[in-house]
């Protein structure tokens, strides 16, 4: 450890690219803290039985504090660098838990989820870019993709805490899961400290010797002169050197010409994430089996964990073949499929159900029809399988690949903070939505899930088996609005060719200097 990691650590790019992944855990964990509470007497009598609007408010404080933990990390991940500010979101869950766990109002409650949405908003930017700063090309989406599937299993293991503790009356059953939340958060930050920092931050910190020492440990068995390890550390300088050319960082670099149009695709991108309608099936599942007609709190919670279980497991193949299949397909057939499922839900919805009352609400809710309520559970199903086999991961992977590294962080926030932002809206949002529209709102994002399929046939190129260096070319060939136009080997480079480029750029500027 007197490299300030361990480089056994280091030497597995598997462990090294999804230990920090814990971060996205925990926004795994709030989603599932929240939605399993729903329907717990002891929660609403604590609480006051919050109506909708009220619940929307609480739920939409975790995102509001994301928000705002997203759009800091422009600052803290180009100062502290992504190894400190992924501990710094550690603390922040720890501290976020505790007044959680302790609140004994509303008030309380949703200042300790600002807090823990402040963690949640800096993990879930600062990690991918870790993540994708330390893979090699060729497993790169697989390892931002655990950042996903991370969090389905924070959803699903949270969840089943829940369930047991559901057994127990009073407020422990649902304070205890809020603190034993606060120990993935411990083991990260604790974790973190054996493992490197990213070699492209510190190159373009002037950090090289520790920059190639650590890049031989990541992709070389500590052989400084690796092939791969030569060929990255080579990219990685000639990047840095030449958008340091361009003058210093600053937020206008996001408008300049080449730049934002990524800026919008990775905005963009994370905005149709959260307009799939997926947290609706995440945060208000209790509501929405409610309104297939599913009676009694204990079948609920049971369908509820078998959605979450599917999750997790649908999460798998895409992590195994995201960088086979690419993002294109995953973008355009996910969304697809998943606006097909959402009309059905919809539809179903529409003609079998009426208004009703749930728990002395009234709301549309569909009564006394098995066959319709147990086809909308299933399309539900069905939705949120065909979102964790293709857009989840996926859109994880992309905003974290196409930025250059003068803006990578400042952009990659940004990103982050439009999910967040569409996150915040529509957890507030969707409990009214149910309540006042109904069915429609089924169809609603539905028509948001072919909306997002058309933007991706036309303007996201593909970006998979490239280093982020060579991810340069792609968006340099144009094609803003034919996408498909863009080759899957535009961009390949072998080391003889970056070191050829190297010699003639150094001899110009020879020539030049006399």
């Amino acid at each position: 450890m007197g490299k300030g990691y361990s480089a056994r650590i280091a030497s597995n790019p598997y462990i090294v690219g999804t230990f920090a992944c814990i971060g996205g855990g925990l926004f795994g964990l709030d989603i599932s803290s929240m939605s399993a509470v729903l329907n717990n007497p002891a929660y609403a009598n604590t609480f006051h039985n919050p109506g909708s609007n009220a619940q929307g408010a609480i739920v939409a404080s975790m995102p509001a504090g994301s928000l705002i933990g997203a759009l800091s990390v422009t600052y803290l991940g180009d100062k502290l660098g992504r190894k400190k500010t992924i501990i710094l979101a550690g603390l922040f869950w720890v501290i976020g838990s505790i007044i959680q766990c302790a609140s004994i109002n509303r008030g309380m409650l949703v200042v300790g989820r600002i807090i823990s949405g402040l963690s949640v908003g800096i993990s879930s930017t600062v990690v991918p870019v870790y993540q994708s700063e330390i893979a090699a090309p060729a497993i790169r989406g697989r390892l931002v993709s655990f950042q996903q599937w991370s969090i389905t299993w924070g959803i699903l293991l949270q969840y089943f805490v829940q369930f047991g503790c559901s057994y127990i009356n009073g407020t422990a059953s649902f304070r205890i899961p809020w603190g034993l939340q606060m120990i993935p958060a411990i083991v990260l930050s604790l974790g973190m400290l054996a493992f490197p920092e990213s070699p492209r931050w510190l190159v373009d910190n002037n950090r090289e010797t520790e920059a190639l020492e650590i890049l031989a440990d990541l992709h070389g068995g500590g052989n400084q002169q690796d092939e791969l390890v030569v060929l990255e550390f080579e990219e990685i300088k000639s990047q840095v050197y030449f958008e340091r050319t361009e003058g210093a960082k600053a937020w206008s670099d996001l408008f300049k010409r080449g730049v934002m149009r990524r800026v919008f695709l990775g905005t963009s991108l994370q905005m149709w994430s959260q307009l799939t309608g997926v947290n609706v099936m995440m945060y208000y599942v209790v509501y929405v089996f409610e309104g297939a007609g599913l009676t009694g709190r204990r079948a609920n919670l049971i369908a509820d964990s078998v959605q979450y279980v599917l999750n997790v497991a649908f999460t798998v193949p895409a992590i195994i073949y995201i960088d086979k299949w690419g993002r294109r397909p995953m973008f355009i057939y996910g969304c697809l499929i998943m606006g097909f499922w959402l009309y059905l839900v919809g539809g179903l919805q529409a003609r079998f159900g009426a208004m009703g009352t749930v728990d002395g609400t009234a709301t549309w809710v569909v009564l006394n029809n098995p066959a319709a309520t147990k086809a909308i559970i299933v399309c539900s199903y069905f939705f949120v399988c065909s979102f964790a086999i293709t857009m989840g991961p996926a859109s994880w992977a992309y905003p974290a690949e196409i930025f250059p590294m003068r803006v990578r962080a400042k952009a990659v926030s940004l990103s982050t903070a439009t999910n967040w932002l569409f996150n915040f809206a529509l957890a507030w949002a969707v409990p009214p939505m149910l309540q006042n529209i109904q069915w429609k709102t089924y169809l609603v994002f539905g028509t948001f899930n072919f909306a997002a399929c058309i933007h991706f046939i036309f303007c996201f190129p593909e970006t998979a088996q490239r280093s982020l260096e060579e991810i340069e070319d792609v968006f340099s060939q144009g094609h803003e609005f034919s996408a498909w136009a863009v080759s899957r080997s535009v961009g390949k480079k072998e080391l003889a060719d970056v070191l050829a480029h190297k010699v003639g750029k150094e001899s110009l500027e020879k020539s030049e200097g006399a």
